[in-house]
Order: C-alpha cells, then sequence, then structure tokens
C-alpha cells in the first residue's frame, strides 16, 4: 500500500500550480463575499493535507475496492434523492455527521477511479457488444441520479468525462463514428423539442435558460440579466481591471448585478477587478495543470495510472471551459463552479484528493532515468 519514492520524482510544480490558482481563488472569492473567504482557505488546508496523503499511497490498492467505490458513490446520490437539502429550487446536497457536501462533485472523483479499475480489467474486450453495454449502464446509473437533482450541468460533465475515458480506454474508432452518426442527429432533435412550449423532457428554467442565451434581447431582464452583467463586467476591468476589491459602486458584485457572485459567475469578478491580464492568468493556470495531468498520464505504468490523469485533466479541462463559457455568453448558463476558483468546499476538496491519485501515478510513473 505504501512505497517508498524519491523526492526528485514528486511533481512539485503541480502542486506550485494548483496552490497559485487556489490562492488565486481565495482573494477573489473573498472579494466576491468575504464572509465565505475563511471556510475556503480551510477548505484548502484540508484539500492539500489530504492531496499529500494520498499521494503517498499506491493507487493500485485503492482500485481494487472499484465496486465498493461505486457502491458508495450510488448511496451516496440516493441519499441526497430521498435526504437532500434543497436549495435554490435543486437538492444537491447532503448533511452525514454534521457536515453539509454535495455528492455530484465526489461522484466525478469516484466514477474516474471505477472505470480506470473497469476497463483496464476488461481492454482486452472494451470493443465488445457486452463490454460496452455494461460500461454505459454502469455511467448511465449516477448519472440519472445527477441529472434527478436536477444538475444539468454536471451530468454534462460526467457524460464527457465518461466519453473520454472510454477514448483513452481504447475505444474503436470504427465505433466513435458509428455513435457520432447517431448521436449529432439526435442531438439536434433533442434541442428542437426543448425549444417546443409544451415539451417535458427538460425543466421550465433550464429551458429558458438555453432560449435566454439564443434571444439575450428578450430576456435581458429575466434569465439572461446575469450573463448580460457578467459580459459588461468583464469588459469594464479592460486589461488590468478596476482593482480588487474596489469599491465601486456600478460594480458587477456591489450592485448585486448578479446572484452567487462567489460560485458560478466568479470568473466575472476575475475580470471585473483584475482585468484581462487577471483573466489570462486563471486560464493559464488551468490549463497548465490540465496540461501536466496530460504529460503524468503519458508515462504512467498501466492503463488505470493513465485513466485516472486523464480524467482529473478533462475535469479541469471541460469544467472551467463550461464556467467561462457561462459568464462570457458562450453557452447557455449552466451552473458549475471553476476548478480550485470557485468558493466550495467539496468542489476544492474532490478536486485537490484526486489530484492526488494523479501525483501518485507521477511517482509510479516510467521514468527516462534510473
Amino acid at each position: 500500500m505504501l512505497k517508498r519514492y524519491r523526492v526528485r520524482d514528486y511533481d512539485f510544480k503541480l502542486v506550485i500550480l494548483m496552490a497559485a490558482i487556489t490562492i488565486l481563488g481565495i482573494m477573489v472569492v473573498g472579494s466576491a463575499q468575504e464572509s465565505v473567504q475563511d471556510k475556503q482557505i480551510m477548505g484548502f488546508i484540508v484539500g492539500l493535507f489530504l492531496m499529500v496523503v494520498i499521494s503517498l499511497f499506491d493507487y493500485s490498492f485503492f482500485l481494487q475496492f472499484y465496486w465498493i467505490l461505486y457502491g458508495f458513490n450510488l448511496l451516496l446520490l440516493a441519499l441526497v434523492r430521498y435526504m437532500g437539502y434543497k436549495a435554490g429550487g435543486a437538492t444537491r446536497w447532503v448533511t452525514i455527521a454534521g457536515i453539509r457536501f454535495q455528492p455530484s462533485e465526489v461522484t466525478k472523483i469516484l466514477l474516474i477511479l471505477f472505470f480506470a479499475q473497469y476497463i483496464m480489467k476488461h481492454k482486452e474486450k472494451l470493443n465488445t457488444f457486452k463490454i460496452l453495454v455494461s460500461c454505459v449502464v454502469l455511467a448511465a446509473v449516477p448519472l440519472y441520479f445527477v441529472y434527478k437533482q436536477p444538475d444539468m450541468s454536471t451530468t454534462i460533465l460526467i457524460a464527457v468525462l465518461f466519453c473520454v475515458l472510454l477514448f483513452i480506454g481504447g475505444l474503436s474508432y470504427k465505433i466513435i463514428a458509428g455513435i457520432l452518426a447517431v448521436v449529432i442527429p439526435l442531438a439536434v432533435i433533442f434541442l428542437v423539442i426543448v425549444l417546443q412550449p409544451e415539451q417535458n423532457l427538460i425543466e421550465d428554467y433550464q429551458q429558458t435558460r438555453i432560449l435566454a442565451w439564443l434571444q439575450p434581447d428578450e430576456y435581458k431582464n429575466d434569465e439572461g440579466y446575469q450573463q448580460e452583467n457578467s459580459k459588461m463586467a468583464i469588459g469594464s476591468g479592460q486589461l488590468f481591471g478596476k482593482g480588487y476589491k474596489n469599491n465601486e459602486v456600478g460594480s458587477v458584485k456591489n450592485g448585486n448585478f448578479i446572484s452567487e457572485p462567489q460560485t458560478d459567475f466568479i470568473f466575472a469578478i476575475v475580470g471585473e477587478e483584475l482585468g484581462f491580464l487577471g483573466g489570462c492568468t486563471v486560464i493559464v493556470l488551468l490549463t497548465l495543470i490540465a496540461i501536466e495531468c496530460v504529460l503524468i498520464a503519458k508515462r504512467a505504468k498501466d492503463l488505470a495510472g493513465t485513466l485516472i490523469c486523464a480524467g482529473m485533466a478533462t475535469i479541469v479541462g471541460i469544467q472551467s471551459f463550461m464556467n467561462i463559457a457561462v459568464a462570457t455568453g458562450l453557452m447557455p448558463n449552466t451552473g458549475i463552479p471553476l476548478p480550485f476558483v470557485s468558493y466550495g468546499l467539496t468542489s476544492l476538496v474532490s478536486s485537490y484528493i484526486g489530484m492526488g491519485f494523479v501525483l501518485n501515478v507521477g511517482l509510479q510513473g516510467i521514468r527516462k532515468y534510473s
């Protein structure tokens, strides 16, 4: 379980990148809502500690219990459905032993670990009908629970994560082409249907968000209000921003032009206060973290290690894109945190736990030197 590692094999570059983006996030969260800054600092300390501890344990030991991890994941999601805490029209939180957290954030990490082992175990038969169907069914169950919370953004993210893991695991290009030939037309049909007045596929507020994105002028005083204000805030920051914790009455946070600026629209605070350079700094740091995960994946000792790193790279990359795309109006408002930056203890700690496994993959990776 525990192994002896060389200090020079520890990826301190990845740790520094994560610490830098988290500290920047703590600063911005403090500006958006100072009352939660101390909690974010605590999340950073706890996450960092857990990351270091996990990074020193052989990830292969944890993967032996992949079915237990999968069952535990379903148990958490079931607790949300039947005993969850409701806020903002969604039931996404559960309280255990006095600690309230969001199981869908934990789900992303647990599914990476589960499918890393499951796909490696069946890699020789991955392209057979039986294994592919089993993978889809195993992914569909937690996806259903997350979708019914409802949490469309995390559902989309997990679906993309699942597809990436299958692709990296060795899914045949012929099968990929066949799936795309079916999925793309179905996606178009789905979009057409959900835009109809009497549709029942998605919630009414989700439909309104899509319509507000497609027709912002007609919804500028409704669902499109936040995104329009977010874009104006980012643009108003210009090159260097209006200044950290500025007191301008017309600023996006002081004027209450967006709700929950410390979470879903944290990038609007970054753009307004730190400007174009601050926004680019956040994007570059997140990109470098994702790239470092990919580099570690390339020298992993086995397929499971590669999948763990690829999965974490996907979470950081895709989730960052989704959050920033919402804040800049490139996609409908989905409500998803910016990794390592947005306020949210479950998201932050889960991300550090996932990176702990990545660091251990790196410690056991194939080296060019002896």
